[in-house]
């Protein structure tokens, strides 16, 4: 571990400009949530595409994971995390190319990559800038920024496109900006990792981690993979349901139904903060498996308040769920292997986010929309009452 003392910054402001470039790198993965309506508009693709590109996304996301999961352990992080910076601002850059169906699946998967990146080797970094005490804080800041980012780019996006002219442009324009502020942040930033003598090795990650913390990884991960699943099922079915059920037009209410969720996740986050780990990670699958199926009874309705409260709540235990495991995971990992056993955490979290996203997409163009949700949110809270149980079976 190096010194991370440096005239002006300290360990504490540190934390907060990796923090800072976290959410505007997460901020951007999700901007094109509310406009995905004005690109069916305009490219003349329906539902069934929309879940494809939030697909590639997420295919992005597991493809970095799984590249630079140990690079960062070997060269350092920010030498991880300035060029993770730049494929975010490149595929802001893509989105605003003219518009066409190759260059938007360009777009998302770079953003993809680039949250990916920042997933696993920002929240290393994060954890390696806080004391051995306050690790349990940074494993919480970066969870909460992580998610948060997230849930803020389809907000900002939401007032542009409503707000403020050219809404497939301006939106990714002020997330360039905001890039490159982050980057100016990152630079004073003192690297936390020193890098390892020897060849620099750019291999496929195994999926592993180190025997003594994987009891620890085991139940982070059945929760997580409940939470994340939830997750992926409501950002693929509220916008369409909105669309096409209610027929709103309304960008920001996309964004703002989106948030309901993604923002209740980071009250979630703090609120359980001071719970034991096994107490977030029970009652956070309880709380997955009622708002799902709250949000489930809101679609048969055509209720978007009842969708709305589901989301709450499914956001609090997900919030609660994630934040647990997220802080025994990278507390546990030793710190050569951190951002490692990180990212194997996160593939296991974006495998669960991607299966219900394709699943309604092919689902609604058969059997329609609403069935096909329904169906799905059953199936996840089953998955969340199953993570559940098997941890209440599992020893502490």
């Amino acid at each position: 571990m190096t010194d991370t003392r440096r005239p002006g910054v300290t360990p504490q402001v540190a934390q907060a400009l990796v923090a800072a470039a976290f959410l505007v790198t997460m901020l951007g993965a999700t901007l094109p949530t509310p406009l995905y309506p004005i690109y069916e508009q305009e490219l003349g693709f329906g539902g069934l595409m929309v879940t494809v590109v939030f697909a590639t996304y997420a295919v992005g996301v597991l493809a970095a994971l799984l590249v630079v999961g140990r690079l960062s352990d070997q060269l350092g992080r920010k030498a991880v995390l300035f060029p993770g910076l730049a494929v975010a601002a490149l595929s802001s850059l893509v989105f605003v190319i003219p518009h066409s169906l190759p260059a938007l699946f360009a777009g998302r998967l770079l953003s993809g990559v680039s949250a990916g990146v920042f997933t696993g080797v920002a929240t290393a970094a994060i954890v390696d800038l806080a004391p051995a005490t306050g690790r349990a804080r940074a494993g919480l800041l970066a969870a909460s920024v992580n998610v948060l980012g997230l849930g803020l780019g389809p907000v900002v996006a939401g007032v542009l496109a409503d707000r403020a002219p050219h809404p497939l442009v301006l939106p990714y324009l002020l997330h360039v900006a905001l890039v490159a502020v982050a980057a100016v942040g990152l630079a004073a930033v003192p690297e936390p990792v020193e890098r390892r003598p020897g060849r620099v090795r750019l291999q496929i990650q195994r999926v592993g981690v180190p025997d003594d913390v994987r009891p620890t990884f085991v139940r982070a991960a059945v929760s997580g993979f409940a939470g994340f699943a939830v997750l992926g099922f409501f950002t693929a079915v509220s916008p369409l349901f909105l669309g096409q059920v209610l027929h709103e037009t309304r960008h920001l209410l996309t964004g703002l139904t989106v948030f309901a969720l993604l923002g209740s996740a980071t009250v979630g986050q703090i609120a359980s903060a001071r719970l034991p780990e096994r107490t977030s990670l029970l009652g956070g699958c309880l709380a997955l498996a009622a708002g799902t199926v709250v949000v489930a009874v809101g679609l048969m309705t055509a209720l978007l308040p009842v969708v709305l409260i589901g989301a709450v709540v499914a956001g609090l235990g997900q919030g609660a769920s994630f934040r647990a495991g997220l802080q025994a995971v990278t507390g546990a990992a030793p710190a050569d292997r951190r951002s490692e056993v990180s990212s194997s955490y996160f593939i296991v979290l974006y495998v669960a986010i991607s299966i219900p996203v394709i699943g309604v997409g092919a689902g609604a163009q058969v059997f329609g929309l609403v069935p096909t949700a329904v169906v799905f949110a059953g199936i996840v809270a089953l998955l969340a009452v199953g993570a559940f149980v098997s941890l209440l079976r599992r020893p502490t």
